[in-house]
C-alpha cells in the first residue's frame, strides 16, 4: 500500500503510531489541525460581534456542502440524532404514524421516530449488507404506515432504487439515514439525496467528524428544507427575531465548528479515498477466510465509516485480535427491538403486516452475534494496516486447522 497527501498536513497514513497497538479511533484525529482550530476558537471568541451560532460561518458551511452536494438546502444542526427527529417533523410524522425501520442499527431509528409520537415498526435487514432489506420492509407496511426510514450501514449504502420505487407505489414518505455515509454515491446520487431528506453525522468518528457534536439535513425539497431550517432554532424563520410560527426546539450549530468544518472539507476527499484503498486491501486478503464474511465488494455505494466482518466465533477473534494489539469495535450487540427501551414498541407493531412479514428479526440477530468492525480511519499506517490483516488471517487459518 502506498499513501497520498491531503489537504493541510501530511501525508494521509503517516501519523504517528500509538503505543504498541493499532487504535479503533485514532487519538491524532486533528493533529494537523490543531493551529487553526486554536486560531479560529480565538478569532470568534474575540471576534466584535460575538456571534457564536448561526453565523455567517454556518452558512458559508451550509452553502459549501450544498454545492458540492447539488442539494436544494443544507441545515447544519446539532446533531445527527437531532437531524433525524427535525426530518421526522418536518414531514408531518406523528401520534397514530409508523415508520419501517431496521432492526439492527443505532439507538436514534427508533428513538426519533418515538419522540415524534409515531411507532417504530422493525424490518429485518438483508443479510450481506446488513441494511434494511426492502421486500421485508414491504410486507410491514399497513394503512398506518407513513414513512420508509432505511439507514446506510456500516460500510454499505442501503437499497435506495428499490426503497424509492416502494415509497413511490405505496404513497409514502422516504427518510435516508445516511448518517455514516457521508461521501457515497450511488448510481450516480449522493448518500442523502434519494428521498424528501437525508442527514449527515459530524461527531468524531464519522468519516466528516469534528472535535464536538453536530450533523446537517440535506434534501432536494426547498420547503422541507425551510421547514428544517424553522424547528432548529425554536419555530422561528431566521429573519424575523421572535416571531416564532411553528414549535421547535434548540438545534442549532457552533460558529467554531462551522469555520473549522469549512477549513477541513477540501481534504474530505483524501481521507475518503484512503479509507476507500484500506478496505479494498482487507476485502482482497480477507475474503474466503474460513468463518469470516467480508462486506459484499465493488465501490458504488460505498463510504468507509467502518469496516466489518461477521465472524462465526466473533468473541474469539475480537479476542485474539486484542491480544495482537489490535483494537475493534462491536457497534450494535443487540437489535432494536431486543434493546430493553423499544421493546415495547416492537411489541405493539406486532401487527399482521409484521406477521406477514415473518417472525423477528433472524438476519438482524445473526448479525448482532456476528458482526465485528476494524479499524479502516485515514490514520492508520500502510504496516498498521498489514498488520490488522494478518492478524485475522492467523486467526482464521488456525482455527481452520
Amino acid at each position: 500500500m502506498t499513501t497520498t497527501s491531503t489537504h493541510g498536513g501530511p501525508a494521509v497514513g503517516d501519523g504517528p503510531a500509538t503505543g504498541d497497538r493499532v487504535p479503533f479511533f485514532p487519538p491524532d484525529l486533528f493533529h494537523e489541525d490543531r493551529d487553526t482550530l486554536l486560531r479560529l476558537l480565538h478569532e470568534i471568541g474575540t471576534g466584535a460581534d460575538q456571534k457564536f451560532i448561526l453565523g455567517d460561518r454556518t452558512r458559508r458551511f451550509e452553502d459549501a456542502l450544498r454545492d458540492r452536494l447539488g442539494a436544494a438546502d443544507v441545515v447544519a444542526c446539532s446533531s445527527g440524532t437531532s437531524a433525524l427527529h427535525l426530518i421526522l417533523t418536518a414531514l408531518g410524522v406523528g401520534p397514530g404514524d409508523e415508520v419501517v425501520v431496521p432492526a439492527l442499527g443505532c439507538a436514534p431509528l427508533a428513538a426519533a421516530v418515538l419522540h415524534t409520537g409515531a411507532v417504530p415498526v422493525f424490518g429485518d435487514v438483508d443479510p450481506r449488507t446488513l441494511t434494511l432489506d426492502p421486500e421485508d420492509a414491504r410486507a410491514r407496511v399497513t394503512p398506518r404506515t407513513k414513512a420508509l426510514m432505511p439507514a446506510h450501514m456500516f460500510s454499505v449504502m442501503a437499497d435506495m432504487p428499490r426503497f424509492t420505487a416502494l415509497a413511490a407505489a405505496e404513497g409514502l414518505r422516504l427518510v435516508e439515514d445516511s448518517a455514516v455515509a457521508q461521501g457515497a454515491v450511488l448510481d450516480g446520487t449522493p448518500a442523502g439525496l434519494w428521498g424528501d431528506a437525508g442527514l449527515y453525522s459530524f461527531v468524531q468518528v464519522k468519516s466528516f467528524g469534528m472535535p464536538g457534536e453536530g450533523g446537517a439535513v440535506v434534501t432536494r425539497d426547498e420547503e422541507t428544507g425551510h421547514r428544517v431550517r424553522m424547528l432548529r432554532n425554536h419555530g422561528q424563520d431566521g429573519v424575523h427575531r421572535g416571531l416564532h410560527h411553528v414549535i421547535g426546539v434548540n438545534s442549532r450549530f457552533d460558529e467554531i465548528q462551522a469555520a473549522f468544518q469549512l477549513h477541513r472539507l477540501p481534504g474530505l476527499d483524501a481521507r475518503l479515498e484512503r479509507r476507500a484503498r484500506i478496505a479494498a486491501h482487507y476485502t482482497e486478503h480477507l475474503t474466503g477466510l474460513p468463518g469470516v464474511t467480508t462486506p459484499p465488494p465493488g465501490t458504488d455505494g460505498r463510504c468507509y465509516y467502518v469496516y466489518t466482518l461477521l465472524a462465526d466465533d466473533r468473541d474469539a477473534l475480537r479476542d485474539h485480535l486484542s491480544a495482537e494489539g489490535v483494537d475493534t469495535h462491536v457497534y450494535y450487540p443487540k437489535t432494536l427491538p431486543d434493546q430493553a427501551a423499544f421493546a415495547p414498541a416492537a411489541a405493539s407493531a406486532e401487527t399482521g403486516a409484521s406477521v406477514a412479514a415473518g417472525p423477528g428479526w433472524p438476519h438482524a440477530r445473526d448479525a448482532a452475534r456476528r458482526q465485528l468492525s476494524l479499524p479502516v480511519h485515514h490514520r492508520l499506517t500502510d504496516a498498521q494496516v498489514e498488520r490488522v490483516t494478518e492478524a485475522v488471517r492467523a486467526h482464521a487459518l488456525r482455527t481452520r486447522r
